[in-house]
């Protein structure tokens, strides 16, 4: 290295090293060979290779498997409260660009895409809601928040509030507690109630970001549920996994004959029936609290009416490589079963949120489930999650939503 920074050295295997050097911005514990010099769990450390060369400067913790989370390459860097200030306003500029007027509900930091690893920060229309799933970040948090906060009021933005969903187990993995709650801002009163009210393509809904699932809605499928909805005029709909009714609404705004959606979570069936009311949308909609794993037997028996089409998104099956079997059975059981219970002509659209069902596996099944239920697939789209969830190439890890649309026949 050029110049003394002051931080703790850290030296990495040669693996590591050739990570780091594609642009991966993670070092796990395996890959530390020793440390040089004091240093607090959450700390900046920067990376020396086997021969000492400067590789970069991340947060180092002992506590968690990834051991140190890279993000800078630059030993000219001073990470400083201008250097996130810059990166905030990056991320901002960003979603402008690619969301246009959907900005005002959409991701506005995605961990590793926008720098910032472990970090997600979600717009619902007036609030923000964070998660915080790596220490280095959970430090910066009293930085980082008025910060963005500041930003965004000086674009014209209204912001009521920051609200924090640190209510997930991962979170003691890296040596931190559990929590859920607004955060504090000088100056501003957030609101008492939890709920609030966003509109994507065109349809409004109800949001729990207290009590919701991830940071209460899934904004990643916006695009995607678009795409659904413009091949379902006329169409008897069967929506799977439907949460609180989002593919489905879309499915009925693009002018469905009827909506059936289905979900195992009686209160997320409440949730998406609310949301058609909302929408007027009611009386071309039912809906049912049931396993899809029990109805499509069901309607495969006959004692059900047809259906033109069927959307399946379900949640991730496997969240790590352990379990990636036992996720494709899954798969393939609800693409199979679906497959048989549409008509030739009819339409299916599928997907896995999961990294680890990679898009090469889950096309094999798809082949797989084709073959066995002796069908062809015409493709008609294929689809990722939105821009405002950016996909890093080098980073393996940001790419994990496959969306595919098909035509049976």
């Amino acid at each position: 290295m050029k110049q003394n920074r002051g931080y703790p050295i850290v030296s990495v295997t040669r693996k590591a090293e050739n990570s780091i050097q594609t642009g991966h911005p993670w070092v796990y514990n395996t890959e530390v060979v020793k440390t040089d010099g004091v240093y607090q769990n959450g700390d900046l450390v920067d990376l020396l290779s086997p021969r000492g060369k400067y590789l970069g400067t991340g947060f180092i913790n002992d506590h968690s498997k990834i051991r140190i989370r890279i993000i800078s390459h630059n030993a000219n860097d001073t990470f400083n409260e201008a250097f996130f200030e810059r990166r905030l306003r990056h991320a901002w500029e960003y979603r402008k660009t690619v969301m246009g007027s959907d900005v005002s509900c959409c991701r506005i930091i995605y961990g590793e895409s926008d720098f910032f690893p472990g970090l997600t920060v979600d717009r619902f229309n007036n609030i923000l809601v964070t998660q915080t799933l790596s220490l280095g970040m959970e430090r910066l948090k009293p930085m980082l928040f008025p910060l963005l906060y500041k930003i965004l009021k000086e674009d014209g933005q209204t912001i009521d509030g920051i609200y924090e969903r640190n209510d997930v187990a991962i979170r003691e993995l890296e040596g931190m507690t559990q929590n859920k709650g607004y955060f504090p801002l000088e100056g501003l009163t957030p609101p008492e109630s939890t709920e609030t009210t966003i509109v994507e393509n065109g349809i409004e809904y109800g949001v729990d970001f207290e009590n919701g699932q991830k940071t209460g809605f899934f904004l990643d499928q916006k695009y995607n549920r678009l795409a659904v909805s413009k091949i379902c005029s006329g169409k008897r709909v069967l929506d799977c996994f439907t949460h609180t009714g989002s593919f489905a609404l879309n499915a009925a705004k693009g002018g469905a004959a009827h909506v059936h959606a289905v979900d195992i979570s009686a209160d997320a069936v409440a949730m998406a029936e609310a949301n058609a009311k909302r929408n007027h949308l009611e009386d071309k909609m039912t809906f049912q609290a049931v396993n899809v794993f029990d109805l499509l037997p069901e309607l495969q028996s006959g004692s059900k009416d047809g259906y033109d089409v069927i959307i399946l998104d379900p949640p991730a099956f496997t969240k790590s490589r352990n379990t990636v079997e036992g996720a494709m059975r899954g798969y393939k059981e609800i693409n199979l079963r679906a497959m048989k219970l549409l008509p030739r002509g009819g339409y299916l659209a599928t997907c896995s949120c999961s990294h680890f069902m990679t898009e090469e596996l889950f096309c094999n099944m798809l082949r797989s489930a084709a073959f066995d239920a002796q069908v062809m697939l015409r493709q008609v789209e294929v689809r990722q999650q939105g821009p405002d969830h950016p996909i890093l190439w080098n980073v393996p890890e940001t790419n994990y939503l496959k969306f595919y649309i098909f035509q049976i026949v």
